[in-house]
């Protein structure tokens, strides 16, 4: 269970969400803390909702490439945004469950 400034939600012992579809932006920010993400900027928030977007239409999340050609970051930037990358920093930020198919 993570609980952080009022949120509490349940995660995996990866830190993942177990229920994704419990998502909101409060709990974006409880997630970011475990990442060492202080602050959700604009450009957090671009790759996190299209990140999100992706997997609630297509059921998977974007291919790292299509990720950041589609919010015009470069991986270097997503690595600087969130430190532990975007298979689990920024798909944890989003809510979604960790696995193999993860960015």
């Amino acid at each position: 269970m993570l609980e952080h400034d009022g949120v509490r939600v349940e995660v995996n012992e990866d830190g993942f969400m177990v229920q994704p579809e419990a998502w909101t932006e409060r709990v974006a920010r409880a997630l970011a803390s475990t990442e060492g993400v202080t602050m959700l900027t604009p450009r957090h928030w671009a790759l996190v909702k299209y990140i999100r977007d992706h997997y609630v239409r297509f059921g998977v999340p974007p291919m790292i490439r299509k990720l950041c050609k589609e919010t015009k970051t470069q991986l270097k930037d997503v690595y600087v945004l969130f430190p532990s990358g975007p298979a689990k920093g920024v798909c944890k930020v989003a809510g979604l469950p960790n696995g193999d198919g993860c960015v």
